[in-house]
């Protein structure tokens, strides 16, 4: 196992894809997801201490590479991101991620992580735990409209978080729903596979929308939403990509991270920069009320901020002394005088026998 230490500060735990995935199943992945949710509910509920600036984008015609900062005064931590439609076409990952953590007092690193599974963990959970303020008391039913990569890991954050148990499957790629049930099998779902988006809402009382097209689309028009039911939609997630007909908006109590960022990237960008949304954490910490009424449509405009990858990354680091899944790379320069960096190299030169 390996040893955290602070006594070597150039040396940084790292988490690779094969650490997190080793972290995932010895905890296990639906306790994963409620440890995730409620290192989110802390920081949430601490909001107003953090940093905050909607992520650096760096946008062209195929996707878009990010970078999302933010720091509670103790700790800074970022994420790198990207997002790229077309790579599933070409046998690739439509997102990739790592993250850093740092210390404020002396800058150094502390955690370097990768991020594209645990960003698929953190979107799980802060939809779950979006939905446990915002959802009709005892749903049960959840459809899901986009059956991609973030699928599984949306349905078992629901069923950990909130307790449902019925799904209802679609996407425009049939295959993608039978690998999405056939994965769920035996996780403890009732899982309908549906042939078309209006399908998929009967009877449901959340509805999520997760697909990846970097388009302006109408995955849900306004007859396909009755009353009452609520609403987690994270595919509209940057400029020029959106998932929900206007209407539905307007309908809608809409309930958002952080508005600067939300109103550039979420489903808002199609309404006016004054149109009235209310903060999810002014809902957690009691400052502002979810759900008011059994017919109230609730929607999660969600497009991920950069509190939630850290409270990730914090969950994570957490967990590095019990598991052991790291290993300490040789990350920061670490010379006898901290003036003399050429020094160092010279010395490695001499040791070197050149």
């Amino acid at each position: 196992m390996n040893e955290m230490t602070s006594n070597d500060l150039n040396l940084v735990p790292f988490v690779s894809v094969d650490h997190m995935m080793k972290i995932v199943l010895e905890i296990g992945v639906e306790k994963v997801l409620t440890g995730i949710a409620e290192y989110l509910e802390n920081d949430f509920k601490r909001w107003e201490l953090f940093d905050k600036t909607p992520r650096v984008a760096s946008h062209s015609n195929e996707g878009v590479i990010e970078l999302m900062p933010t720091s509670d005064g103790e700790v800074y931590g970022f994420k790198y991101v990207n997002g790229h439609p077309k790579n599933t076409k070409e046998g690739l990952q439509t997102v990739t991620a790592f993250g850093v953590l740092a210390d404020v007092n002396t800058g150094y690193p502390v955690l370097l992580s990768e991020m594209t599974i645990l960003t698929a963990l953190r979107t799980a959970a802060t939809s779950a735990m979006a939905a446990k303020y915002l959802m009709p008391k005892g749903s049960k039913t959840m459809a899901m409209i986009g059956n991609g990569a973030q699928s599984e890991f949306q349905a078992l954050a629901f069923k950990a978080i909130t307790g449902i148990s019925n799904l209802r499957l679609y996407d425009i790629d049939a295959t993608a729903t039978d690998r999405c049930a056939k994965n769920l099998n035996g996780l403890g779902f009732n899982i309908v596979k549906c042939n078309s988006e209006q399908m998929a809402v009967e009877g449901a009382e959340i509805i999520t929308t997760v697909t990846a097209d970097k388009q302006y689309a109408t995955i849900l028009t306004d007859n396909m939403v009755g009353s009452g039911v609520h609403i987690n939609a994270i595919g509209g997630d940057c400029p020029g990509k959106t998932e929900l007909h206007k209407d539905i908006l307007l309908r809608s109590e809409i309930f958002v991270e952080y508005p600067p960022q939300t109103r550039i990237e979420g489903e808002i960008q199609q309404l006016p920069e004054d149109y009235p949304v209310t903060e999810l954490w002014q809902v957690m910490t009691g400052d502002a009320e979810g759900r008011t009424t059994d017919k109230q449509i609730t929607l999660f405009d969600s497009v991920g901020f950069a509190i939630e990858d850290f409270s990730a990354l914090r969950y994570i680091r957490d967990q590095l002394e019990a598991t052991g899944q790291f290993q300490n790379l040789d990350m920061v320069a670490d010379p006898d005088d901290p003036r003399d960096l050429f020094g160092m190299i010279l010395r490695a030169q001499a040791a070197q026998g050149k």
